[in-house]
C-alpha cells in the first residue's frame, strides 16, 4: 500500500521560510517522479513543482526562484523548501507521485498524501 505522508507545514510571517517534507513508503521511490502541488480554499488545486527521479526540477512560475524542490532516495523523501513567503502562497500543500514523463495536471499524478497546511501572514 503506497503512503505519502507530508509535514512541515504551519504559520509564518511574510518573508519568511518553511520545509515540507513528504516521507514515502510501498513503492521503489527512485522509480518516481514526485510532484507538489497546493490547494486554496474555494480554489482548484495548482502546480507547484515537480523533481524527476534523476533530479530534474521544473517550477510554477509563482514560486520559481523562491521555491526549491529536491529528494533523497535514500531516505523516500522529497522536500520543499519555501523562502520568501507570500500571503498568496497560503494553501495546503499536497506531495504526489506518478511515474514517467513531466506533467504539470493533477490528474495525472497516481499517489497522493493527506495535505499540510501552510499560512502566511501579512
Amino acid at each position: 500500500q503506497v503512503q505519502l505522508v507530508e509535514s512541515g507545514g504551519g504559520l509564518v510571517q511574510a518573508g519568511g521560510s518553511l520545509r515540507l517534507s513528504c516521507a514515502a513508503s510501498g513503492l521503489i521511490f527512485s522509480n518516481y517522479r514526485m510532484g507538489w502541488f497546493r490547494q486554496a480554499p474555494g480554489k482548484e488545486r495548482e502546480f507547484v513543482a515537480t523533481i524527476s527521479s534523476a533530479g530534474g526540477t521544473y517550477y510554477a512560475d509563482s514560486v520559481k526562484g523562491r521555491f526549491t524542490i529536491s529528494r533523497d532516495n535514500a531516505e523516500n523523501t522529497v522536500y520543499l523548501q519555501m523562502n520568501s513567503l507570500k500571503p498568496e502562497d497560503t494553501a495546503v500543500y499536497y506531495c504526489a507521485a506518478k511515474m514517467g514523463l513531466i506533467t504539470t495536471a493533477p490528474g495525472s499524478y497516481n499517489y497522493w498524501g493527506q495535505g499540510t497546511q501552510v499560512t502566511v501572514s501579512s
